[in-house]
C-alpha cells in the first residue's frame, strides 16, 4: 500500500477544512437571511424544500441547495443579493428552470434565489407595453394580455420562464416582424452585485440595456422586463403530423419556404422529427399571425399529406397551449446555424435521420433523440437592429438554427447521451463549414452548457460585454459567485 507523504496528507486535510468550513459558512448566511425574510426562505429540513429543489426540468439539473429564497420585490431581491455577496456564499437564480445547463438555475450547497414571486403582469394601454415579473412562465404572461386582445414576442413553449429565456436572446412566433424576444425589452430592472436597484434602458444605463440582450446573467439579476405589446389575438394554424417517410419532402419544402426573397413575415414554420421514435413521426408548427387559412407562405407544404392535421383558427395562447411538452426524465440539447441551401439541408437530413449515433442513443435506457429546424429570416435580425440592436452579432440573412434534443432515464447514461449527440452535432457543423454555410452563432436557448456561445457574438461584442461587467459588477461576483450558466470568456 501507498502511503500519503505529510504534505499530501495535509492537502488533504485543508482541502476537507475548507469544504466544511464553506458549506458552514452556506447554512450561516441561510439562517441570517432567514431571521429578515422568514416567509421567503426555505431550508432543507421544510415540507416544502424537496419539491422547490427539484423543480428543474430535467433531473440533470436538480440540485441541492443550502436554501431557497423567494424574494417578493426588488428591494427584498437587493437585500438577499448584498447579504450574500458579504458573505461570500455562492448562488444561482431561477426563473422557471427549463435550462439544461448545470449550475444555470440551480445549485449544490449555496443559496438558490428562486424569483417565482416576483410574477406581476401589469398592462399599459397607453404606452402599449407590458411590465412582467421575472419570475413569470409565459403562459401566466399570455393569458394574462389575452383580455385586452394583445401579446408580446415571447416564448413560443408555455412552461418556459421569462427570465432565462428573455436575457438569452429567445425565439418567438413574432420574431420575424418584430426581432427576438430581447429585441423587445424596453426596459429592465436589475439588481446588481452591490444590491442596487437600477433600470437599463435606451437612455439610462444603456450600455447595460444592450449587454443584458443575450448577456444573460453576468451583470445583474432582472427583475422586471418591460416588454412592447402588439394587436395580435385570433391567428390560424397548429400542428400536422407527418410519418418519417415524408421526411425528404418537407426538407424540400422547407427549402423552399425559405428561399422565398420576400417572406411573408406573418407566417412561422417549424419542423420537429424523431428519429428513434418512428411512432411520433415528424411534426411541423404552423402558425400565421392572421386569421387567414392556408396563406399562400405554406404553399410548399401543400402536396404533402399529413397523418393528421390540427390547424385551425384559434387564438395565439390556445395554439401554443395545444402544443405538447415531453415528459422526459433527463434531457440535453445542442445548437447550430447555417445558410439555406438545398444540398447543405439533404446532408444535415442525413445525419440527423440515419447516423450511426442513433442507435447508440437507442440502445441507452429510453434513449431518444428529436430535432428542431428552425427558420430564421433576416427581417428578424433587421428588426432586432432598428430597435436598437443586441449582443448576439447575427447577420442579416435566411439562416436556419438547428436544435437536437436528447433524452434518456440513467444518470449512469449521461455521458454516453451527450458525446453521442455532440458527435451529431460535429458532423452537421463539418458538413455547413466545408459547403460554406456555417453561421457562427449558437442559440443560446437551444445550446448545451459546453458549447462556447458568447464566444461566438464576434470580438468586439465580448469585448463590450466584459466592459460592461466591470463597470456594474467591478468585483466580478456574476463570474465567481454566480458561476453557473453561460459566463463571459476569460481571455
Amino acid at each position: 500500500m501507498v502511503r500519503p507523504t505529510v504534505s499530501q496528507a495535509l492537502v488533504s486535510f485543508l482541502l476537507l477544512f475548507c469544504s466544511v468550513v464553506e458549506g458552514s459558512q452556506d447554512y450561516a448566511v441561510c439562517d441570517h437571511i432567514k431571521t429578515q425574510l422568514n416567509n421567503e426562505t426555505v431550508q432543507p429540513t421544510e415540507g416544502t424544500y424537496e419539491a422547490l429543489s427539484t423543480e428543474n426540468w430535467s433531473q440533470t439539473v436538480w440540485a441541492k441547495p443550502s436554501c431557497i429564497i423567494q424574494p417578493s420585490n426588488a428591494e427584498e431581491l437587493s437585500y438577499v443579493v448584498s447579504t450574500v455577496v458579504d458573505w461570500n456564499v455562492k448562488f444561482a437564480v431561477r426563473s422557471g428552470g427549463h435550462s439544461v445547463v448545470p449550475g444555470a438555475a440551480n445549485i449544490n450547497h449555496g443559496v438558490l434565489i428562486d424569483l417565482a414571486n416576483l410574477n406581476s403582469v401589469d398592462y399599459d394601454a397607453d404606452k402599449k407595453v407590458a411590465v412582467v415579473g421575472s419570475g413569470l412562465r409565459w403562459k401566466e404572461v399570455y393569458t394574462s394580455l389575452d383580455q385586452y386582445n394583445v401579446t408580446v414576442a415571447g416564448g413560443r413553449v408555455l412552461d418556459v420562464g421569462v427570465g432565462g429565456l428573455t436575457l438569452g436572446g429567445g425565439l418567438s412566433y413574432l420574431t420575424d416582424l418584430y426581432g427576438l424576444v430581447c429585441d423587445n425589452v424596453v426596459n429592465y430592472e436589475v439588481v446588481t452585485s452591490t444590491g442596487a436597484i437600477v433600470n437599463a434602458n435606451a437612455e439610462s444605463n444603456p450600455d447595460l440595456f444592450w449587454a443584458l440582450k443575450g448577456g444573460i446573467n453576468n451583470f445583474g439579476i432582472v427583475t422586471k422586463f418591460t416588454l412592447k405589446t402588439y394587436d395580435i389575438h385570433d391567428v390560424w394554424g397548429g400542428v400536422k403530423v407527418y410519418s418519417l417517410d415524408a421526411l425528404p419532402a418537407l426538407f424540400d419544402a422547407m427549402y423552399q419556404y425559405q428561399s422565398v426573397e420576400n417572406k411573408d413575415p406573418y407566417a412561422n414554420i417549424m419542423l420537429q422529427a424523431f428519429p428513434t421514435n418512428a411512432t411520433i413521426g415528424a411534426i411541423v408548427n404552423i402558425v400565421y399571425l392572421k386569421p387567414e387559412e392556408e396563406p399562400e407562405a405554406f404553399a410548399p407544404f401543400r402536396n404533402i399529406t399529413p397523418l393528421a392535421d390540427l390547424t385551425k383558427l384559434q387564438t395565439l395562447t390556445e395554439l401554443m397551449l395545444a402544443a405538447p411538452i415531453p415528459d422526459l426524465t433527463r434531457v440535453n440539447w445542442f445548437s447550430s446555424s447555417f445558410t439555406t441551401d438545398k444540398e447543405l439541408f439533404n446532408k444535415v437530413g442525413d445525419i440527423v435521420t440515419k447516423a450511426p449515433e442513433l442507435d447508440s442513443l437507442m440502445n441507452l435506457t429510453a434513449g431518444s433523440l428529436a430535432f428542431g429546424w428552425q427558420p430564421i429570416s433576416s427581417s428578424a435580425v433587421l428588426a432586432g437592429q432598428v430597435s436598437g440592436g443586441n449582443a448576439l452579432g447575427l447577420k442579416p440573412v435566411n439562416q436556419t438554427w438547428l436544435v437536437l434534443d436528447v433524452g434518456w432515464w440513467s444518470p449512469e447514461d449521461d455521458q454516453l447521451a451527450h458525446n453521442y449527440t455532440q458527435s451529431m452535432i460535429n458532423k452537421i457543423e463539418d458538413a455547413s463549414k466545408a459547403s460554406g454555410h456555417y453561421v457562427d452563432y449558437i442559440f443560446m436557448n437551444d445550446a448545451a452548457a459546453d458549447q462556447p456561445v458568447i464566444e461566438h457574438y464576434g470580438q468586439e461584442n465580448v469585448a463590450k460585454l466584459k466592459e460592461t461587467a466591470i463597470k456594474y459588477d467591478p468585483e466580478g461576483v456574476f463570474q465567481t459567485l454566480a458561476s453557473g450558466g453561460f459566463k463571459l470568456p476569460e481571455s
